[in-house]
């Protein structure tokens, strides 16, 4: 494995790991002060790595050119999907420019968090957990594959916990 692809690869597996971590955290912290804390920690850890991940990706497999990257995106895109698109591409920009929004402001107004409105938090961490699934599940290949669907299976287990015990806490009881 030549040093590009390992980084490359490191880059990536950390900031997913940082993200479940995170994710799972926030998803448990309730009121919890250091919890919330030590979730913003991992979040912009992991928004630090995936950018990492983003700039070796461009140094080492793309030459520094979008059209390269579109590309093979597109390529990647037509051999499990059998269209090739590259839109894929822009969707990852997306993430990558929303989660570094959502570290700053989270950095810089923390109780924001708190204020954000439930929808639009669920829209964020939906798009999320869809960008993870695809990119690990979907597009993924060995290894990362299985750490995507433990992810997955994981904070999804976690959120559904949670909300059962939000119902359960909410219901009169007799």
């Amino acid at each position: 494995m030549s040093r590009g692809e390992f980084l490359t690869r490191l880059t990536i597996w950390l900031a997913l790991i940082a993200y479940a971590c995170a994710a799972g955290t926030l998803l448990m912290a309730r009121q919890r002060t250091r919890w919330r804390s030590f979730a913003r920690s991992l979040w912009t850890f992991g928004c630090a790595l995936f950018l990492a991940h983003v700039v070796c990706a461009f140094a080492y497999y793309h030459d520094w050119s979008h059209a390269t990257a579109y590309r093979e995106t597109a390529r990647q895109t037509g051999e499990m999907t059998g269209v090739r698109w590259g839109g894929g591409l822009f969707l990852n920009y997306l993430l990558g420019a929303a989660w570094l929004v959502d570290v700053l402001c989270w950095w810089h107004d923390p109780e924001r968090l708190e204020r954000r409105p439930l929808w639009l938090t669920r829209i964020w961490h939906a798009f999320f957990f869809f960008m993870v699934f695809n990119g690990t599940v979907v597009f993924g290949k060995g290894p990362v594959r299985w750490l995507g669907a433990l992810i997955c299976v994981g904070l999804a287990g976690l959120w559904c916990y949670r909300r059962q015990r939000e119902v359960a806490a909410a219901s009169p009881r007799r």
